[in-house]
């Protein structure tokens, strides 16, 4: 895999499903203005501090940031943490609406 052209790709998936422009993230990571979109364009690689920090920001860890399977960890997580809050009856009911949805939609990735 190539980390230089896909660490921005992923940056640019997270940042637009949480619906936050490059600026407006840039600015809450304490950067200047320009700094996610140096890194969305290719012209630069966050830091390692920087790296962590934009996990911190989109609320996911670095290991869901590199999970290819997961196109959405935030909303996984946010997922699981609903998840956990369940009777185990309402839990059996969730998982059953979750696999008819992927068999409408195809296999689930695992």
């Amino acid at each position: 895999m190539d980390y230089f052209l896909w660490v921005p790709e992923r940056i640019a998936q997270l940042r637009l499903q949480k619906g936050v422009s490059a600026r407006d993230m840039s600015l809450s990571l304490g950067q200047s203005e320009s700094y996610i979109n140096k890194i969305e364009n290719r012209r630069t690689l966050p830091s390692m501090a920087g790296f962590l920090y934009i996990c911190e920001y989109f609320g996911i860890t670095p290991g869901e940031f590199f999970d290819t399977g997961s196109a959405a960890p935030q909303q996984s997580r946010e997922l699981l943490r609903a998840f956990a809050k369940l009777t185990p009856t309402q839990a059996c009911h969730i998982l059953q609406v979750v696999q008819d949805l992927g068999e409408t939609a195809g296999p689930l990735k695992k």
